[in-house]
């Protein structure tokens, strides 16, 4: 009897055994399938994530695609030889033809068209005609400074038009509110091409503290990035202030404000955070209007940027260069917007779903 009760207990416990392992058996499947239910949701929502971003990179390659083309038929129409313009007057017939076909500008246009898109999938933008060397070392040389210069007007017009948007918004119809709108309507009513020469004589020649033209240090940058953010911040003033005024009436910040919070963190730290969401889309699209005043700038200041290559390209009749440069600013100016577009879907997470 004792030997067949312990039997029955040791066979019970065998079975108590089996249970529990096969239990944690389907306690591990059921752990694996929420993992594997897991990862495939996070690869749906990376592959969601991923498909607006390849959507925007698609829609960028008409439009650069467009711009380079347009470039290349209008320089192919401005009268003028470029060659006869490099050789000079008195070159003979047969050295301008002779150079004319090296550069391959005795082909057809249509021809010229398809060699160059040729050239631009496999990373060669042709040999500039003027400097006699290749346009994408010429780029490469140039884009820093004028990459430079955007950057700093950048800086310029934001540290210049927050503090003054938002105390604009602050003090509505006030007299500094006043102020500060004759002020920004001057900046947008001021052009580069008149400012900088007023910049010139007042801080390089009657005062002497800065620098006419040149790349070589900081102070060398001041005047041109004054030049350029000047208009950028007049305009990024107006749209801090609306953008204030609307964030300030809104329910949360009467909250806010009820709850006792200094107003400095009332408008800082909650109010502005939210009126810079449409201020980002400004800034992605003045950022092209800052590479296209760099032409002008540069040229006033003698900065060596692709702003004045492409003048000097222009001047030469210089196709490849002319071209190389249009394209360099397209990249740019395309990938600028994709990055604000990015940006702004970080700063407002309703613009994800």
């Amino acid at each position: 009897m004792v030997r067949a009760s312990s039997a029955s207990e040791e066979h019970k416990v065998l079975r108590l055994r089996g249970r529990i392992r096969a239990r944690s058996a389907q306690d591990d499947n059921v752990t694996e399938n929420r993992e594997l239910r897991t990862e495939n949701q996070e690869l749906r929502t990376d592959n969601r994530q991923l498909k607006p971003v390849l959507q925007r990179v698609l829609y960028t390659l008409p439009v650069i695609w467009l711009v380079v083309s347009l470039v290349f038929l209008l320089i192919h129409l401005v009268p003028g030889d470029p060659i006869a313009q490099m050789l000079g007057e008195g070159a003979p017939a047969s050295d301008i033809a002779a150079t004319r076909h090296a550069y391959g500008l005795d082909a057809p246009l249509g021809q010229q068209y398809l060699n160059y898109w040729k050239g631009v999938l496999h990373g060669d933008l042709g040999r500039s005609i003027r400097y006699n060397k290749s346009v994408t070392l010429s780029l490469a040389q140039a884009y820093p400074y004028t990459l430079r210069l955007t950057l700093a007007s950048l800086f310029v017009a934001i540290i210049l038009s927050i503090p003054a948007g938002v105390r604009s918004a602050q003090r509505r119809n006030h007299w500094d509110d006043r102020l500060l709108s004759v002020v920004s309507l001057f900046g947008l009513s001021f052009p580069n091409f008149a400012l900088g020469p007023i910049l010139i004589l007042l801080f390089s020649i009657k005062l002497g503290w800065l620098p006419v033209s040149g790349a070589g240090s900081f102070a060398n940058l001041v005047l041109p990035a004054l030049t350029m953010g000047s208009a950028l911040a007049a305009i990024l003033t107006r749209m801090v202030r609306t953008s204030m005024l609307e964030e300030l009436s809104q329910d949360y910040i009467r909250t806010a404000r009820a709850k006792g919070l200094p107003e400095r963190t009332v408008v800082y730290r909650h109010a502005l955070r939210n009126a810079m969401i449409p201020v980002l889309t400004v800034l992605g699209l003045q950022f092209g209007a800052l590479l296209a005043g760099a032409i002008v700038t540069e040229k006033i200041f003698s900065w060596p940027g692709i702003g004045r290559l492409t003048v000097d390209a222009i001047s030469a009749r210089d196709y490849f260069l002319v071209q190389g440069c249009i394209l360099a600013i397209g990249l740019t100016y395309v990938a600028v917007n994709f990055l604000t577009d990015v940006l702004y879907s970080v700063a407002n997470p309703r613009i994800r779903q």
